[in-house]
């Protein structure tokens, strides 16, 4: 895993500029700590940080071919996991490999089938070829967005990088914030393309983007599609749990300690179970990490949200599957430290994310860096296999907006949070109207097999919904925040080759026995406690410590004290004032994190300095 960087500028000779490619490079060491490189000619420049994982000695980069007619090059982050097929097929057709690496695979299978070669990778990645022979560069995504690759158009060329930050170290980008933007980022969901920072695209998932002199095009390689499912019932679990068998095979590869990431639900907990099994089988034994909270455990209330505590069940299963296992136990200080949240802050590169999530997810990725380089993740398997209770409510599925955003809302007018934008900006924003835009664009795009019914089709519409809306805020966290200790964590569930077959299978066979994830359990429940199989989902946990809202109060308290915080340009003071009388102890956790966003969102214009024009 790694990250890329590069500078497109067909008026001006960039062998004169590699101190703006280094600035742009620099961002990235968090991404990449093990190695960095650039490659620079006169109209093209890439930079690249490393993190070995495959080929620790050979597979270093920006990465180079010379052809007769021409140099090629490329900048990679991510992984190909069918390499090796690649690499024996390339090997069939006359290509001579120099390295072990997965980057070579797919520098030369650009070589042998051009861009169309996108759609015979199958991975997480993301990279840029320069092609010299055809003045050209070809920006390339995987098809789930796992990887993220941004791009900024220029007068004579384009910036492009895995994050944002990247491009906005360059000189001529401009950090804005537009109504556009501000409405991206608090949505929640992520519009396909977008890029949040005003004049900035995101290279679309399943997408590539190509620039010659001739201008910039934009194509899609891989769409979410349905097709006709032939097969039963037990052929059609018997299916899965050998696809899913494969997936985790090929995602273990690597030559760097690997573990799991387990809450001991049942997503995480299937694939700790088959990698378990995996890895006995070449003499190994899997390990695992779960994260807790300091009295979490002994003092658990349940809510709404979550029934039980994750580490008993987590514990079960790694006892169960024979793993080496370890509690990440973290204490509300930890989670408060202001550099923590500042760190967390660049790393997502906006406020939109639930801040005592993601500083946990920081703090749990920053302990198991210490004993591993990669970590499975269960990510994916509620939208892929329609595991929120949502999915299941006919009256949310015919609500007409996107379904997870329904019980947010619900909580937000219960604990009368309607007020947490200043006046000004929700004049402006009108995110009713934005988000009902998105979620008409996003139906829109939905191809209808003609063998669906209308309740078939609209079980169709919500999977669509959750897989290219919802999932992606859920990877661009999990990237963001583990990469930022040089953690790569590969995601299973998000395999396109399951993503397009349970897309695909009609819902009395997904909900068989009328429960959610009924063809995940069904695959894989043999494999687990009986308790875990059975477990019902519980999200990531949160810290139930009412000394964490106190202390968010305090630093409320001194940000308020400030008179002239930017922040609030963008949040309603008084609202903040007013959230300072509130028992910490009986804190709603939807005003906690209300609370918590204004605090990132006060740390982002810190770190960023963004300009906001918001009309």
């Amino acid at each position: 895993m790694c990250g890329i960087t590069g500078w497109i500028a067909f008026d001006r000779d960039l062998t004169q500029e590699r101190q703006a490619l280094e600035a742009m490079t620099d961002t990235m060491c968090c991404r990449g700590p093990d190695d960095g490189g650039a490659w620079v000619r006169r109209h093209v420049a890439f930079g690249h940080r490393r993190l070995a994982i495959i080929d620790l000695a050979g597979g270093k980069q920006p990465m180079t071919v010379d052809t007769p007619d021409g140099e090629v090059a490329l900048t990679y982050s991510g992984e190909v996991y069918n390499y090796v097929e690649l690499r024996d097929e390339l090997r069939a057709r006359g290509h001579r490999f120099t390295t072990a690496s997965d980057t070579e695979v797919v520098l030369r299978a650009y070589l042998e089938w051009g861009p169309e070669f996108a759609e015979k990778l199958n991975g997480m990645y993301a990279f840029g070829i320069w092609d010299a022979r055809s003045d050209r560069l070809v920006l390339v995504r995987d098809r789930l967005g796992i990887k993220p690759l941004y791009y900024y158009p220029t007068g004579g060329g384009l910036l492009f990088g895995s994050e944002s930050r990247a491009i906005l170290a360059h000189p001529e980008a401009e950090t804005v914030i537009n109504l556009e933007g501000m409405r991206e980022m608090f949505g929640a969901c992520k519009t396909p393309g977008h890029g949040v920072w005003a004049g900035m695209r995101e290279v679309r998932p399943g997408g590539l983007v190509l620039l010659d002199r001739g201008g910039l095009r934009e194509r899609v390689y891989w769409k979410l599609t349905p097709r006709e499912h032939t097969a039963d019932l037990d052929t059609t679990i018997s299916e899965v749990r050998d696809l899913l068998g494969d997936i985790v095979r090929r995602q273990l590869v690597s030559d760097v300690p690997r573990c799991v990431l387990l809450s001991g639900g049942l997503d995480s907990s299937s694939l700790t179970a088959v990698a378990a099994r995996e890895l006995a089988e070449q003499g190994e034994r899997a390990r695992s990490f779960t994260v807790d909270f300091t009295g979490l455990t002994d003092n658990f209330q349940p809510d709404s949200m979550r029934g039980t505590p994750d580490s008993p069940y987590a514990r079960e299963v790694a006892a169960h599957v024979g793993a080496e296992h370890r509690d990440i136990v973290l204490s509300p200080d930890a989670m408060l430290d202001p550099e923590t949240r500042a760190a967390v802050v660049q790393a997502r590169g906006f406020p939109i994310g639930i801040a005592d999530v993601d500083v946990s997810l920081y703090q749990l990725f920053k302990a198991i860096r210490e004993h591993s380089t990669v970590a499975l993740s269960g990510e994916g398997a509620d939208e892929v296999f329609a595991g929120y209770p949502w999915f299941h409510i006919p009256a949310i599925r015919e609500s007409g907006i996107f379904p997870w955003m329904m019980p947010l809302v619900e909580m937000l007018a219960e604990a009368e949070v309607d007020e947490i934008f200043n006046d000004r900006l929700s004049a402006n924003l009108d995110l009713e109207t934005y988000i009902q835009d998105q979620y008409r664009t996003a139906v829109a795009e939905i191809d209808r097999f003609d063998g669906d019914d209308d309740d078939e089709h609209a079980t169709k519409v919500l999977k669509y919904l959750h897989i290219t809306r919802f999932l992606p805020l859920l990877l661009d966290r999990k990237d963001r925040i583990s990469m930022a200790v040089g953690l790569e964590v590969r995601v299973p569930f998000c395999d396109h080759r399951l993503v397009e077959q349970v897309y695909s299978v009609p819902w009395d066979m997904m909900t068989f026995d009328r429960r959610e994830k009924s063809l995940l359990r069904a695959a894989t429940g043999p494999l687990l406690p009986e308790s875990v199989a059975q477990r019902v989902k519980s999200p990531y946990p949160a810290t139930q410590d009412p000394r964490y809202a106190a202390e968010l109060q305090r630093m409320a308290k001194e940000l308020l004290a400030g008179k002239d915080h930017p922040v609030f340009e963008i949040m309603n003071r008084k609202w903040v004032e007013e959230t300072m009388s509130v028992d910490p102890a009986a804190m709603p956790e939807v005003v906690r994190e209300s609370l918590d966003r204004v605090l990132d969102a006060a740390s982002w214009i810190e770190v960023y300095r963004p300009r906001l024009e918001l009309g």
